[in-house]
């Protein structure tokens, strides 16, 4: 496991904290993230809790990613509802669930203007993370796209405080156009996206592309850096060589994972309530490979 934080007791009045440690292991995960950015195409699956997490690791995945949509239905809420402090204690747990790189589904920055944006990335380097995501979603129905000089400024700002931090995260910068109804998102993703690259993102993303002439324009016009793309539902019919055919070097997939596992969930417990059969629950996971796999890990051996 990554090592946290660790506290030294030098008297019963003094704590200190050696960062050294935390630090180290952070450069660590962060080069690694940055180098399979370099070339080829990798899943980066996202795990909703600890216990997706290491499940996720155990099958050899090489990075994981947040979703702020898997973990808000996980406290009963929806999307955006989920508090920045309960987001970056959320993101530290991960972090320290596995060794892998994590990047943060950070959402807008938990705040509107950079200045504000800047402040709250620097608390989620913190956390260890290898990287982190800015959307220019404002979640306003009236608005829902920042104008793009303040998208643009917001992703100088996460850059600021991500070199201010020395750590290299590698910085995301998302363009919502496809997910908030824009009337033309792959224009609004091609407008913007360059932008981002150019005030500092290291990877550009614009969750909603499902064609492969959407695909190709979008790593087309941010090229030599990477592209993320989001599979999921909509556009699972994707395969990982068709993406990588296209020069899209990384995929996630979102909240999709987590909907997989409620649509099982749904559909046992509305037959149960409906029907009063329990037939679906032998198609659920074996106990006692989890167990198995869950007490190497408490036993401190993951592997």
């Amino acid at each position: 496991m990554r090592p946290t934080i660790s506290v030294y007791r030098f008297s019963p009045l003094l704590l200190t904290f050696d960062m050294n440690e935390a630090n180290g292991a952070q450069h660590k995960v962060v080069a690694k993230f940055r180098e399979l950015h370099e070339s080829g195409c990798f899943v980066m699956p996202n795990p909703w809790d600890v216990g997706t997490a290491l499940y996720l690791q155990h099958l050899g995945f090489k990075a994981l990613a947040t979703t702020s949509a898997g973990f808000a239905f996980t406290c009963g809420r929806a999307d955006g509802e989920v508090s920045i402090d309960e987001m970056l204690v959320h993101v530290r747990e991960i972090v320290e669930a596995t060794p892998l790189p994590v990047n943060a589904d950070f959402q807008a920055g938990y705040a509107d203007e950079p200045d504000g944006v800047a402040t709250n990335v620097k608390l989620c380097v913190a956390t260890g993370v290898a990287g982190l995501s800015i959307e220019d979603n404002t979640g306003r129905i009236d608005k829902p796209l920042y104008e793009k000089s303040l998208a643009i400024e917001r992703i100088r700002a996460a850059r600021s405080a991500i070199d201010s931090a020395g750590t290299r995260v590698v910085l995301t910068g998302r363009c919502e156009a496809w997910l908030v109804g824009d009337a033309n998102p792959l224009g609004t993703a091609l407008d913007r996206l360059p932008a981002y690259a150019e005030s500092g993102a290291d990877c550009l993303y614009a969750p909603g592309a499902r064609t492969a002439d959407e695909m190709a324009a979008i790593v087309k016009a941010v090229s030599p850096k990477p592209v993320n793309l989001l599979i999921s539902g909509f556009n699972h019919e994707l395969s990982f060589s068709e993406v990588a055919d296209l020069g899209v070097r990384r995929i996630s997939v979102g909240s999709g994972l987590a909907l997989a596992a409620w649509g099982a969930f749904i559909r046992a417990a509305r037959e149960i309530q409906k029907d009063g059969s329990f037939e679906l629950l032998r198609e659920g996971a074996k106990s006692a490979e989890l167990n198995k796999l869950f007490s190497r890990r408490n036993n401190g051996n993951q592997r």
